[in-house]
């Protein structure tokens, strides 16, 4: 296959392995993203993008189904048992479609939906101001307080009996701590709404059993297949029995034609991956570096969002230190220290320019990094931090962090 792409196009089989390298030879902090297995690698480049199966298993509306009705069947099956849930839709293209197809199936345009605001942590699909879901439907956001970071549950009660929302999101892109489903779903229950719990950060930890899970009490789960459940790109969507009929009209004909049948398959590899006992001990040590790292990074002065983590996600204002997020970011990036800059609960900076930086330990976990590991990159994020102008600084650490990689080798990446 590589020959084959670098005879037929040798520019992007040129830039792909030059994205392997940097894959391999960088310490990969961003909290969305992971290494998948060779075999999530494998059905994903398999010819299984050559079909078209528009519709569901036994009701397509193209012929040639037999193989890809299993190969769905699977996927769904495999998730609803390890999430334990009477319903999975796989066939979601991401996570932010899936979200809206939750908006599809319950909502008209002009309700009220509530979520996190995006500067709190949440995510734009839950309402916010530039999304689709905060243009056609009425959004209203609650945050967390100001002294410590936390949601405030108190405000989100009184807002939620005020504003009667249709639809009740729990869940974000920047939450460092333990989400409390079981209070989300009883203030959704007090107002009558649809209680939508979005895990894709989380899913992970969740199918491992190392954060509760919102199964037993949200309407619908919302997750992408990446992140901490370490699949392909895609989306689900997870829901009780009797919103199975409005979940999957809203996914198709709704919102979507034909399914990734490719990507299909690899969520269900990457699913049974996630039932084995190994994906445990994982997700299990995904925790505890997040906490090692969250404490050498207090240690050398970093000022943490809620000042740690419960999960896989570190946010981190940089306000004390003198330095915009951005700055940093960039510069830990040239060091080979590869993060995101991310805005900070009540940033007064602009997010495209904001005071903070977002990590996870998701990937490097994957590298089988472990707590030993996270001090020195604490340490090397603290030196960079100091002097994000320092070139040669930044060259001794990048190759620092090539020889710790070489040391342990990526999964489904070809070793250097």
């Amino acid at each position: 296959m590589n020959a084959a792409l670098k005879a037929t196009d040798p520019e992007i089989a040129e830039l792909i392995a030059a994205e392997e390298t940097r894959q391999r030879d960088s310490i990969r902090l961003i909290a969305s993203e992971n290494y998948v297995s060779e075999a999530v690698l494998a059905a994903t480049g398999s010819v299984l993008t050559n079909k078209y199966s528009e519709g569901y298993p036994g009701r397509r509306y193209y012929e040639g189904q037999a193989n890809i009705d299993q190969i769905e069947k699977l996927a769904n099956s495999r998730a609803e048992t390890l999430f334990n849930i009477e319903h999975a839709n796989t066939q979601p293209y991401s996570g932010s479609p899936a979200n809206l197809a939750v908006y599809l199936a319950f909502c008209k345009p002009g309700d009220t939906v509530m979520g996190m605001g995006l500067p709190a942590g949440g995510h734009l699909t839950h309402g916010w101001k530039v999304s689709i879901s905060g243009k056609f439907f009425r959004a209203v956001q609650y945050g967390v307080r100001e002294d410590n970071h936390r949601i405030d549950f108190d405000q989100v009660r009184d807002m939620a009996k005020k504003e009667r929302p249709r639809l009740l999101f729990a869940g974000g892109t920047a939450i460092p701590r333990t989400i409390d489903f079981d209070t989300f779903a009883e203030i959704a229950r007090e107002v009558d709404a649809v209680f939508v719990a979005d895990i894709a950060h989380i899913s992970g930890l969740i199918a491992a059993g190392v954060h509760p899970s919102p199964a037993a009490v949200a309407d619908v789960i919302s997750t992408t297949t990446h992140k901490t459940l370490r699949g392909p790109r895609g989306g689900m969507l997870m829901c009780k029995k009797a919103h199975q009929k409005a979940i999957d009209r809203a996914v198709f004909p709704g919102l979507q034609g034909g399914p990734h049948n490719h990507t299909t398959a690899a969520i269900a590899v990457a699913l049974k991956e996630a039932a084995q006992p190994a994906f445990k001990t994982y997700a299990a040590q995904i925790v505890a570096n997040s906490k090692a790292l969250a404490a050498a990074m207090v240690e050398r002065g970093f000022e943490l969002i809620t000042g740690g983590s419960d999960n896989h996600l570190i946010l981190c204002d940089l306000t004390n230190k003198g330095q915009p997020g951005k700055v940093v970011a960039q510069a830990l990036d040239r060091a080979g220290i590869v993060l995101n800059y991310n805005s900070v609960p009540f940033d007064k900076r602009k997010p495209f320019d904001p005071s903070g930086i977002r990590l996870g330990t998701a990937a490097v976990t994957s590298r089988g990094f472990t707590e030993q590991h996270m001090p020195p990159i604490a340490e090397w994020m603290n030196q960079v931090t100091a002097a994000p102008d320092d070139e040669a600084l930044a060259a001794r650490i990048r190759g620092e962090v090539k020889e710790l990689c070489d040391a342990h080798p990526a999964p489904g990446l070809p070793v250097g």
